[in-house]
């Protein structure tokens, strides 16, 4: 897997470099098939797979095998790595990795979604602060 479709915290540029160790191209992104929720107690969200559901996200570009490390170990066990189809802006679609939620933590999710904007303005702060170590991934 070369890309990857971040549609939660990592959607900020300064925390994927943080998270990935590296600078990566990205483009805009939209996963159909999946729906965003907010994980309980967490300023971070989850998709998981709802065949009426659209995610907009950020699709980071040709990921190093060390980026991948970093960001398994981000992620850790509430997520696998699953291939997903992309749509982008100009029509097209790419193959990228996503974190999907596992299915044995499904009550892990809150019944509403999660909202980007919301994230920038309030939890973001208290985001960075709680997810300290970034330079031990």
């Amino acid at each position: 897997m070369e890309h990857l479709f971040a549609y939660g915290t990592l959607m900020c540029e300064d925390i994927m470099l943080e998270v990935s160790g590296c600078r990566l191209p990205s483009v805009p992104g939209t996963l159909q098939g999946y729906c965003r929720r907010g994980v309980k107690g967490e300023h971070y969200p989850a998709i998981v797979p709802d065949s009426g559901g659209r995610v907009e996200g950020v699709v980071y570009l040709n990921l190093t095998p060390g980026a991948w490390r970093r960001l398994d170990g981000f992620e850790g066990e509430l997520y696998s790595r699953e291939l997903v189809r992309v749509g982008l802006e100009d029509g097209t679609s790419l193959l990228a990795a996503a974190y999907v939620l596992r299915p044995e933590f499904l009550d892990h999710l809150e019944q509403s979604g999660w909202d980007f904007a919301d994230f920038l303005s309030h939890g973001k702060a208290t985001f960075q602060k709680r997810y300290k170590g970034y330079h031990a991934l």
